[in-house]
């Protein structure tokens, strides 16, 4: 199938001008082994006992991003930060936002509120400690704040974190939150915390993740194309595109007792993935997640007034 005739209503043309809006740019930071495909087939009691190849994979990404003088937001692991500071001072020393992806990969969803309360606590001090910068946004792993944990929203805001990106609104076999809304809303009514999905596009009439990781591996890139341009265009508002350093180390240790699908999501299009980085970071506008939010949150506080008024 040609993909751009697949989407003609966005399709580049030979004058078509780069959008001004900046899309939020990120990195979820988290090694090879550490991955929801792979969390039933590698204990965490054995991270300790496997090689990491996360500095060096980070190392690439701050090296890819330097050329194309883009700044991103670095949704990180305490766990990493706690075995690897040298490498978050070098992300804070170039520019970037280090934030917080919790301690160790645990589902939200998995965790009681004061469970969370003391993850999210530990990363945070971590963080801070490694990087020097104050660490005011949260990603939880896959993406687990859904209708089974609203809750999470509380006590990020009672911890002071001001953003969160931490929802997929779609309906998918490894996490999603269908019903949420596709862009930045105030999941408090009397707290200022903004949340920020990630990504989704609308094709048929349904809404599709769009915001990276790996869709933007397996599918073409003029689809990636497309919906961001619909997002910036048709919506005028930003993407959220996200990504993890192991997707950029087609040389990683395989699995061979995960999984079938597992395994199919996680290794297909790691060769191409660098490549296909370096096309979008030139192609559009990209920024740290914290400078989106504080204009997503302006622009979320003027709608819910204007709810408010027309209540």
């Amino acid at each position: 199938m040609n993909i751009e005739r697949a989407f003609p209503e966005v399709a580049p043309s030979a004058t078509s001008v780069r959008s001004s809006i900046v899309n939020g740019l990120s990195v979820d930071v988290e090694d090879w082994f550490q991955v929801g495909a792979f969390e039933n087939v590698i204990a965490r009691e054995d991270w300790d006992g496997i090689k990491t190849r996360v500095v060096d994979n980070v190392e690439r990404i701050l090296d890819l991003f330097a050329e194309a003088e883009v700044k991103a937001t670095f949704f990180t692991l305490g766990w990493v930060a706690q075995r690897h500071p040298q490498i978050i001072r070098r992300i804070a020393d170039c520019g970037h936002e280090v934030a917080s992806h919790g301690y160790d990969h645990a589902r939200v969803f998995h965790f009681a509120p004061h469970e969370f309360a003391d993850d999210i606590r530990k990363a945070r001090r971590i963080l801070q400690d490694c990087s020097g910068q104050a660490v005011t946004g949260y990603r939880a792993p896959s993406f687990s704040i859904d209708k089974r944990s609203p809750w999470a929203f509380e006590e990020l805001a009672d911890q002071g974190y001001a953003y969160s990106s931490s929802v997929a609104p779609i309906a998918h076999d490894h996490y999603g939150w269908p019903e949420a809304p596709r862009f930045a809303f105030l999941p408090l009514d009397d707290r200022s915390l903004v949340e920020i999905p990630v990504t989704t596009a609308i094709l048929g009439g349904r809404r599709v993740a769009a915001g990276g990781g790996g869709f933007f591996r397996v599918l073409p890139y003029a689809f990636s194309r497309w919906a961001i341009r619909q997002v910036n265009r048709r919506e005028d508002r930003p993407a959220v595109f996200y990504f993890h350093p192991w997707e950029v180390d087609p040389a990683q240790p395989r699995v061979p007792n995960a999984p079938m699908r597992s395994r199919l999501r996680h290794y297909t299009g790691l060769e191409k993935m660098a490549g296909k980085l370096r096309g979008l970071v030139g192609e559009f506008q990209w920024g740290r997640m914290d400078e989106l939010a504080q204009h997503e949150r302006l622009r979320a506080t003027a709608f819910s007034a204007r709810e408010d008024i027309l209540a």
